[in-house]
Protein backbone atom coordinates (compact mmCIF):
# COMPACT_ATOMS: atom_id res chain seq x y z
CA UNK A 1 0.00 0.00 0.00
CA UNK A 2 1.13 3.27 -0.89
CA UNK A 3 0.99 6.31 2.06
CA UNK A 4 -0.44 9.37 0.19
CA UNK A 5 -0.02 12.65 2.06
CA UNK A 6 -1.74 15.61 0.97
CA UNK A 7 -0.54 19.27 1.46
CA UNK A 8 -3.10 22.05 -0.13
CA UNK A 9 -2.10 25.74 0.47
CA UNK A 10 -4.53 28.41 -0.51
CA UNK A 11 -3.08 30.14 -3.16
CA UNK A 12 -4.61 33.41 -5.09
CA UNK A 13 -5.51 33.25 -8.72
CA UNK A 14 -4.14 36.11 -10.57
CA UNK A 15 -5.21 36.82 -13.91
CA UNK A 16 -1.92 36.69 -16.55
CA UNK A 17 -1.61 37.72 -20.26
CA UNK A 18 -3.68 34.54 -21.44
CA UNK A 19 -6.28 35.35 -18.66
CA UNK A 20 -6.82 33.18 -15.23
CA UNK A 21 -3.38 31.61 -13.87
CA UNK A 22 -3.79 27.52 -13.82
CA UNK A 23 -4.20 25.55 -10.91
CA UNK A 24 -0.58 24.06 -9.61
CA UNK A 25 -0.66 20.19 -8.82
CA UNK A 26 2.21 17.73 -8.78
CA UNK A 27 2.89 14.45 -7.21
CA UNK A 28 6.30 13.34 -6.17
CA UNK A 29 7.35 9.96 -4.75
CA UNK A 30 10.12 8.14 -3.15
CA UNK A 31 11.18 5.66 -5.88
CA UNK A 32 11.11 5.20 -9.77
CA UNK A 33 8.19 4.42 -11.87
CA UNK A 34 5.41 5.84 -9.30
CA UNK A 35 6.11 3.23 -6.28
CA UNK A 36 6.47 4.05 -2.43
CA UNK A 37 5.65 6.83 -0.17
CA UNK A 38 4.40 10.02 -2.64
CA UNK A 39 2.77 12.82 -1.42
CA UNK A 40 0.79 15.73 -2.99
CA UNK A 41 1.59 19.18 -3.56
CA UNK A 42 0.20 22.27 -4.79
CA UNK A 43 2.63 25.35 -3.53
CA UNK A 44 6.76 25.15 -3.17
CA UNK A 45 8.62 22.88 -1.09
CA UNK A 46 12.15 24.28 -0.11
CA UNK A 47 13.12 20.65 1.27
CA UNK A 48 11.69 17.43 0.37
CA UNK A 49 12.96 15.79 3.97
CA UNK A 50 11.07 18.27 6.28
CA UNK A 51 8.28 15.85 4.28
CA UNK A 52 9.80 12.87 5.81
CA UNK A 53 11.79 11.63 1.74
CA UNK A 54 15.29 10.83 1.19
CA UNK A 55 14.88 12.00 -1.65
CA UNK A 56 12.71 11.76 -5.19
CA UNK A 57 12.81 9.44 -7.79
CA UNK A 58 9.36 9.57 -10.09
CA UNK A 59 7.00 12.55 -10.55
CA UNK A 60 3.81 13.49 -11.80
CA UNK A 61 2.58 16.80 -12.70
CA UNK A 62 -1.18 17.22 -13.04
CA UNK A 63 -1.48 20.79 -13.67
CA UNK A 64 0.92 23.86 -13.85
CA UNK A 65 4.85 24.13 -14.63
CA UNK A 66 6.99 23.41 -12.15
CA UNK A 67 11.19 23.95 -11.48
CA UNK A 68 12.87 21.33 -9.40
CA UNK A 69 16.04 21.66 -7.94
CA UNK A 70 19.02 19.49 -7.36
CA UNK A 71 19.36 20.81 -3.59
CA UNK A 72 17.42 22.34 -0.96
CA UNK A 73 16.01 25.59 -0.30
CA UNK A 74 16.02 26.03 -4.61
CA UNK A 75 19.56 25.69 -5.28
CA UNK A 76 22.10 23.70 -7.71
CA UNK A 77 20.60 22.08 -11.27
CA UNK A 78 16.99 23.37 -12.27
CA UNK A 79 14.85 20.41 -14.09
CA UNK A 80 11.66 22.20 -15.68
CA UNK A 81 8.30 20.07 -14.91
CA UNK A 82 5.54 20.48 -17.66
CA UNK A 83 2.36 18.08 -17.09
CA UNK A 84 3.19 14.89 -17.54
CA UNK A 85 4.85 11.97 -15.95
CA UNK A 86 8.41 11.34 -14.93
CA UNK A 87 9.42 7.80 -13.98
CA UNK A 88 12.93 8.20 -13.32
CA UNK A 89 15.39 10.66 -13.37
CA UNK A 90 16.16 10.42 -17.16
CA UNK A 91 13.01 11.90 -18.21
CA UNK A 92 13.90 15.58 -16.90
CA UNK A 93 16.92 15.70 -16.61
CA UNK A 94 17.78 16.59 -20.01
CA UNK A 95 20.53 14.35 -20.35
CA UNK A 96 22.67 15.72 -18.69
CA UNK A 97 26.83 15.08 -18.36
CA UNK A 98 26.93 16.07 -14.92
CA UNK A 99 24.78 13.14 -13.80
CA UNK A 100 23.18 13.78 -10.53
CA UNK A 101 19.98 12.15 -9.31
CA UNK A 102 18.61 14.09 -6.68
CA UNK A 103 15.94 16.49 -6.48
CA UNK A 104 15.38 18.38 -2.96
CA UNK A 105 13.16 21.24 -3.60
CA UNK A 106 10.81 22.28 -6.09
CA UNK A 107 8.53 25.38 -6.70
CA UNK A 108 5.50 26.40 -9.26
CA UNK A 109 6.22 28.62 -12.20
CA UNK A 110 3.78 31.44 -11.63
CA UNK A 111 4.26 33.12 -14.90
CA UNK A 112 4.24 31.04 -17.61
CA UNK A 113 2.22 31.63 -20.07
CA UNK A 114 3.45 29.43 -23.65
CA UNK A 115 1.49 31.66 -26.03
CA UNK A 116 2.39 34.70 -25.03
CA UNK A 117 6.35 34.15 -24.36
CA UNK A 118 8.82 36.85 -24.93
CA UNK A 119 12.24 37.32 -24.19
CA UNK A 120 15.77 39.18 -26.01
CA UNK A 121 18.85 37.58 -25.69
CA UNK A 122 22.16 39.66 -25.66
CA UNK A 123 25.80 38.74 -27.24
CA UNK A 124 27.42 40.07 -24.29
CA UNK A 125 26.88 40.93 -20.66
CA UNK A 126 24.81 43.94 -19.20
CA UNK A 127 22.31 43.46 -22.63
CA UNK A 128 25.12 45.04 -24.45
CA UNK A 129 26.19 43.64 -28.20
CA UNK A 130 23.62 41.93 -31.02
CA UNK A 131 20.28 41.30 -30.16
CA UNK A 132 17.18 39.12 -31.08
CA UNK A 133 14.17 38.71 -29.96
CA UNK A 134 12.29 35.65 -29.09
CA UNK A 135 8.85 34.11 -29.27
CA UNK A 136 9.02 30.42 -30.36
CA UNK A 137 10.76 27.18 -29.47
CA UNK A 138 14.28 27.13 -30.89
CA UNK A 139 16.10 23.18 -30.75
CA UNK A 140 19.23 25.11 -32.13
CA UNK A 141 20.39 29.22 -31.74
CA UNK A 142 22.75 28.67 -33.84
CA UNK A 143 20.33 27.57 -37.13
CA UNK A 144 17.93 30.39 -36.42
CA UNK A 145 21.50 32.50 -37.08
CA UNK A 146 22.36 33.41 -33.45
CA UNK A 147 26.52 34.14 -34.35
CA UNK A 148 27.80 31.84 -31.45
CA UNK A 149 27.19 28.84 -29.15
CA UNK A 150 27.25 31.49 -26.07
CA UNK A 151 24.78 34.16 -24.90
CA UNK A 152 25.96 36.75 -22.47
CA UNK A 153 22.83 38.62 -20.35
CA UNK A 154 18.70 38.06 -21.20
CA UNK A 155 15.73 40.01 -20.82
CA UNK A 156 12.35 38.19 -20.24
CA UNK A 157 9.52 40.73 -21.35
CA UNK A 158 6.66 37.43 -20.94
CA UNK A 159 6.31 34.21 -19.66
CA UNK A 160 9.21 31.56 -19.25
CA UNK A 161 11.58 30.32 -20.99
CA UNK A 162 13.91 27.03 -20.15
CA UNK A 163 17.52 27.36 -22.03
CA UNK A 164 19.41 24.32 -22.30
CA UNK A 165 23.44 24.30 -22.64
CA UNK A 166 23.21 21.91 -25.77
CA UNK A 167 21.35 22.31 -29.12
CA UNK A 168 17.93 19.67 -29.13
CA UNK A 169 16.92 20.64 -25.60
CA UNK A 170 19.41 18.72 -23.98
CA UNK A 171 22.05 19.67 -20.82
CA UNK A 172 22.22 21.80 -18.20
CA UNK A 173 18.73 23.93 -17.86
CA UNK A 174 18.53 27.30 -16.71
CA UNK A 175 14.70 28.65 -15.97
CA UNK A 176 14.25 32.43 -16.87
CA UNK A 177 11.21 34.19 -15.85
CA UNK A 178 9.74 37.60 -16.31
CA UNK A 179 9.01 38.12 -12.47
CA UNK A 180 12.45 37.22 -11.15
CA UNK A 181 14.86 39.86 -11.43
CA UNK A 182 12.10 41.68 -12.90
CA UNK A 183 12.96 39.53 -15.80
CA UNK A 184 16.69 40.89 -16.12
CA UNK A 185 19.40 38.49 -16.05
CA UNK A 186 22.59 40.92 -16.57
CA UNK A 187 25.37 38.39 -16.78
CA UNK A 188 25.19 34.45 -17.18
CA UNK A 189 25.87 33.85 -13.16
CA UNK A 190 22.38 35.33 -12.62
CA UNK A 191 20.93 31.94 -14.12
CA UNK A 192 21.21 29.91 -11.38
CA UNK A 193 23.90 28.79 -8.73
CA UNK A 194 24.76 25.87 -10.82
CA UNK A 195 25.85 28.18 -14.19
CA UNK A 196 30.09 28.17 -14.66
CA UNK A 197 29.22 28.65 -18.46
CA UNK A 198 27.12 31.00 -20.48
CA UNK A 199 26.74 28.65 -23.16
CA UNK A 200 23.19 28.83 -24.62
CA UNK A 201 22.23 26.47 -27.79
CA UNK A 202 18.54 26.19 -27.30
CA UNK A 203 15.82 27.70 -26.16
CA UNK A 204 11.91 26.94 -25.37
CA UNK A 205 8.77 28.26 -23.90
CA UNK A 206 7.68 26.97 -20.89
CA UNK A 207 4.19 25.17 -21.37
CA UNK A 208 1.64 25.82 -19.11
Amino acid sequence: MQRVTKTHVTQPMFMSGMGMAPFFKMTVFEQEHFQGKCQEFTSECCNIQDCGFDNIRSIRVESGAWVGYEHHDFEGQQFVLERGEYPHWDAYSGNLSYHVERMMSFRPIYCASHQSSRMMIFERENFMGRSVELCDDYPSLQAMGWCNNEVGSMHVQCGAFVCYQYPGYRGQQYIMECERHSGDYQHWRNWGSHCQTPQIQSIRRIQH
